[in-house]
């Protein structure tokens, strides 16, 4: 069963997926819009429940796919014994042959003959030496007990905790309209390590945010105080006077609960990420199957961009794409090296020069010929790190993109910003002149893990107008996925 991360759902057939929709009974859930508690009759009636029922699945799949791998184990370490047993048995037969006088007398050519081995066995074996008998004896019992164990390997049980993290892991997926079936361990994993990377951001922000928004409508020191909690998150000033304005309207309606105010303000965020995907750019980004798709990675130095790229091959390879990597970063001392390691861990081709500070456009042109030839899906390409502000870079980088254009205009062609998270603030500048350059489709946010500006989301979709396509939260190979504002929102304003 493939996993396709780029549309957060199972490949079934049709007929599978008819059938599913008439059992849930809840209409079709768009990418990053939860639907209402009330859809979903399971998630109505006991978020504990349908939690459950996903961890007794999420047990079921990783058992049996820990016993399938036992059993191919098994039959490979078994088949050698099995040939050591018969080469000892073969060894040792010569020496238990009788002379051929003896066979003349014991057997009668006129009658049939009958087949007995084990009754002259006893026979056979008194002119054998007792240390002979007994050595080949012990061989035969360690062979067959070694045999034995062998044969009956214990499956390891999967270590998975039904803990808070999972609990909350449950329940946005819930919210999502998603079933206890349809629920992975990976996207449980992935649902806590974002939980865990926002931890910074999030701390004291929920429980001064209530206390403030429990003491009635806001006034000028409860607006100020907010503006700084969400200054301090990184948020940005556009982005914290949308934020502000929105919810003081609201309150000035109605006065709201301090838990029906966190749920408005949570309202407002993901509108806010969201903005960009209703008025310029698609909701889905994923590469279109039997077409070229060519994915453009640039960034200043040290965001990621190589390790953005090889989590990015990893996720594609796994989802069921064939993938191909370009090696561009001609210029930093081991970056071919480093993209090749990568790779390697995904089983993913790199084309790659191996002279020294060569041409990279050069580069990108023999890796467009090499995935045209081998009908690759998806087309990943480094790039050297540049700063903004260096025009011979960012006009190189322009060149490699007329390249693209030119050598595959058929193909579908995305470029992606990296910007490190931990910069805040400091990383709109770059993203404003690479959109220049580059023509940007959105941005890759990384090291979320290691920060407590995780708002700097909310300042370069307002600022900037770009979706964010994928968010990293920490420094595994699948500690990258594809962005959705709605479990983003939650990990970081979940108390």
């Amino acid at each position: 069963m493939v996993f396709n991360w780029f549309r957060r759902k199972f490949d079934k057939s049709e007929s599978e997926q008819v059938q599913d929709l008439e059992q849930v009974e809840t209409p079709a859930v768009v990418e990053d819009e939860p639907t209402e508690p009330e859809t979903s009759e399971a998630v109505a009636t006991d978020y504990l429940a349908w939690a459950k029922a996903a961890y007794q699945n999420i047990q079921q799949q990783e058992s049996s796919v820990a016993v399938v791998e036992a059993d191919e184990s098994a039959t490979i370490e078994t088949t050698a014994p099995e040939l050591i047993e018969t080469e000892a048995i073969t060894d040792v037969e010569p020496e238990t042959t009788a002379p051929s006088g003896e066979i003349e007398v014991a057997v009668d050519n006129s009658a049939p003959v009958r087949i007995e081995a084990p009754a002259a066995t006893p026979v056979v074996t008194e002119n054998i030496p007792i240390w002979a008998r007994d050595d080949r004896q012990q061989r035969l019992e360690q062979l067959k007990a070694t045999a034995i164990e062998t044969l009956e390997p214990e499956a390891p049980t999967p270590e998975i905790a039904l803990d808070d993290d999972f609990l909350w892991s449950a329940k946005v997926l819930a919210d999502q309209g998603r079933t206890p079936e349809q629920v992975s361990l990976d996207e449980i994993n992935w649902l806590k390590k974002l939980r865990q990377g926002l931890d910074k951001t999030r701390r004291g922000f929920v429980n001064q945010f209530k206390a403030l928004i429990g003491q009635g409508p806001l006034n000028a020191d409860a607006v100020e105080s907010i503006e700084t909690l969400l200054l301090q998150a990184d948020v940005g000033v556009e982005a914290t006077d949308y934020v502000i304005e929105t919810l003081q309207a609201k309150l000035r309606e109605e006065s709201l609960p301090p838990e029906e105010a966190v749920a408005y303000l949570k309202q407002i965020l993901r509108d806010l990420l969201d903005k960009p995907l209703q008025e310029n750019y698609t909701q889905e980004f994923l590469p279109i199957q039997n077409q070229l798709n060519i994915w453009l990675l640039v960034g200043v130095n040290g965001v990621g961009k190589t390790t953005t790229i090889g989590k990015l091959a990893h996720m594609t390879q796994a989802s069921g794409y064939k993938c191909l990597i370009a090696a561009g970063d001609t210029f930093r001392a081991a970056a071919v090296q480093q993209v090749q390691v990568w790779g390697q861990r995904s089983g993913i081709e790199v084309i790659a020069n191996p002279g020294q500070n060569t041409d990279p456009a050069a580069v990108v042109y023999d890796a467009i010929s090499a995935a045209q030839a081998r009908g690759t899906e998806l087309l990943l390409v480094d790039t050297a790190g540049r700063l903004q502000n260096k025009k011979n870079l960012m006009d190189e980088l322009s060149k490699i993109r007329r390249i693209i254009d030119k050598q595959a205009s058929n193909a579908q062609i995305e470029s992606l910003l990296v910007l490190d998270a931990t910069l805040g603030q400091n990383g709109l500048r770059q993203a404003q002149v690479f959109a220049e350059s580059a023509k940007l489709s959105g941005v890759v946010l990384t090291k979320l893990d290691g920060t407590a500006k995780g708002g700097v989301a909310l300042a370069v979709v307002q600022q900037l107008g770009l979706p964010i396509r994928f968010i990293g939260a920490g420094e595994g190979i699948e500690d990258l996925r594809p962005f959705s504002s709605y479990e983003f929102v939650e990990a970081l304003l979940s108390g």
